[in-house]
């Protein structure tokens, strides 16, 4: 096993985490890349207190397990969403309900003390979101112009710079999980975002294939393309489920029902290929975590997990130190 196999707390945080420990130990984990919600860490609190920070390592630690990132993925969201609807009040506290500027604020300053609350902890990446004010322009009627977008990022510029100036203060990295609903979504608008922040080095990628993959953009030529901005790598893995009815816009179905376009599946078990994604990673040469996130909404999430960790111990290798005809000669 080359890299160190993690599992992001996100889709496990109603357990508490002394449990998830034990639970991860058992299913064959390494260690952990902590959310930001339910107990796992709060990073306010981490942001203050030096002790707090200290114990999210010290109870990982305790199961012999290793924290290599953080994420805050949810308060991200708010910092260049519109917030203009009831659906992410559940992302920040209850007094910002239905106020976008409240959740944009609050966004904002939790953002910072993410970058505070890494640096408390030692690790050196929080992963997450960056929202973003022009996703629903996507579809161009009424008609979007130039202008529209190009001001989405120098919006995205202007919220952002400040977040990155307390993570250079920190000597933290961010790593945006590129995605539908961000302001980078594919290999083009990663450009642009980059282009955005003057490519500074404080904003890289939480590299994840799932969301590329039903995209139908190619996972590997993103990691070639921004190989020196890999600052994490989530393993999760989806399947594109056409049936000439639905399309890749998933038809408002949910998650796991018949019929929808696409879909998120347990690691291996769809059509992300794994297998030229390490040999890239060893390519590029990122020694990191290879954090296991976990979405099936058709399968038991515990066998899923436990399953996931095998399949990555199994697919990943060292990269070689040699071309194996160089002992011919010997």
């Amino acid at each position: 096993m080359a890299r160190p196999v993690t599992l992001f707390t996100g889709q496990f945080a109603d357990i508490p985490l002394e449990e998830l420990c034990s639970k991860a130990v058992g299913w064959g984990y390494d260690g952990l890349e902590l959310a930001c919600w339910g107990d796992h860490v709060d990073v306010d609190r981490a942001a203050r207190d030096k002790k707090y920070a200290k114990s999210r390592k010290e109870i990982l630690a305790d199961h012999r397990l290793e924290l290599f990132s953080i994420s805050h993925h949810l308060a991200g969201q708010l910092v260049c969403d519109p917030n203009n609807d009831n659906r992410s009040d559940g992302f920040a506290p209850p007094d910002c309900k239905g106020d976008p500027e409240k959740k944009r604020r609050w966004a904002v300053k939790t953002m910072k003390n993410s970058a505070r609350a890494a640096k408390n902890i030692g690790v050196k990446v929080v992963n997450g979101f960056t929202g973003s004010s022009i996703w629903h322009l996507l579809y161009s009627f009424p008609p979007v112009s130039e202008k529209q977008l190009d001001d989405g990022y120098k919006y995205f510029a202007k919220m952002w710079n400040p977040i990155l100036d307390v993570f250079d203060q920190c000597g933290v990295r961010f790593g945006l999980e590129v995605h539908p609903t961000e302001i980078a979504y594919d290999i083009v608008t990663t450009r642009k975002a980059l282009a955005a922040v003057k490519n500074r080095k404080a904003f890289g990628f939480n590299f994840d294939p799932s969301h590329l993959h039903w995209q139908m953009v190619d996972p590997v030529k993103f990691l070639t393309e921004f190989k020196d901005r890999i600052y994490h790598v989530h393993m999760k893995d989806a399947a594109l489920t056409l049936d000439g009815e639905s399309g890749i816009l998933s038809s408002h179905l949910n998650f796991g029902t018949p019929g929808r376009g696409w879909d998120f599946r347990s690691l291996g078990r769809g059509g992300v290929d794994f297998e030229e994604i390490i040999r890239t990673l060893n390519y590029i040469g990122y020694n990191g975590p290879l954090s296991v996130e976990w979405e099936d909404a058709a399968m038991d999430r515990e066998q899923g997990a436990a399953e996931a960790a095998q399949y990555v111990k199994d697919i990943d290798f060292d990269r070689s130190d040699r071309v194996f005809d160089e002992a011919f000669g010997n």
